[in-house]
């Protein structure tokens, strides 16, 4: 956990000292698209109503709209699986996390160089749903809310119109689930490290 923290922080420290730089390469036309498919592992920062989470994997499908040279929206639909081997609903228990994201991408040139940068933030409007392991049995669902999503990371040129994009985000969801007769206040905090190709047009 101590190296995913440092990671990012060094990724924040290098790249925001580039936010107010004045550039001297000439400016490129920018494209208004983009799709993106990422996919990585998750950490779990928090328990799940007392249960120890492990490592998990997760990923996103999102479209990109520019608007300015530096500033865009995306959005799109996302899915991550945390698991425990011990937890209120029994042993061997999923908890996978779908839903959508929409929210805003800041993106800029470090200096002259092919490479960029990112930083978003974005609301999440999304579920929880317990399944048994291995039957893959859903035997809970807590129903759409809200959460959120920060996230940083490198856009990296593979050509003329695609883009490696790996990245470190943070996801935060809190929904209420009727189990057993007992309401459950479940909170899945995850950090990803994702890797993602990003097709603009």
């Amino acid at each position: 956990m101590k190296t995913n923290v440092f990671f990012l922080v060094v990724v924040m420290i290098v790249t925001s000292s580039n936010i107010f730089a004045q550039s001297v390469c000439s400016n490129e036309p920018y494209k208004n698209f983009g799709v993106e498919m990422n996919a990585g592992v998750s950490f779990p920062t928090s328990k799940m109503a007392y249960a120890k989470l492990n490592t998990g994997l997760g990923g996103e499908i999102l479209l990109h709209y520019n608007f300015m040279p530096h500033l865009g929206l995306y959005g799109g639909w996302g899915w991550n699986q945390l698991s425990a081997d011990e937890s209120f609903a029994g042993k061997e228990i999923d908890f996978e996390e779908t839903g959508y994201i929409m929210g805003l991408e800041w993106k800029h040139p470090l200096g002259c160089t092919p490479l960029s940068y990112y930083v978003r933030g974005a609301a999440l409007y999304n579920h929880l749903e317990v399944e048994n392991n291995p039957q893959g049995d859903i035997i809970g669902d807590t129903g759409h809310g809200w959460g959120y999503q920060l996230a940083a990371g490198l856009n990296i040129p593979l050509g003329k119109n695609f883009h490696l994009t790996p990245g470190v985000k943070f996801n935060s969801l809190k929904r209420d689930l009727n189990f057993d007769s007992n309401v459950r206040a479940l909170r899945q905090n995850y950090i990803s490290l994702r890797v993602g190709i990003l097709y603009e047009f």
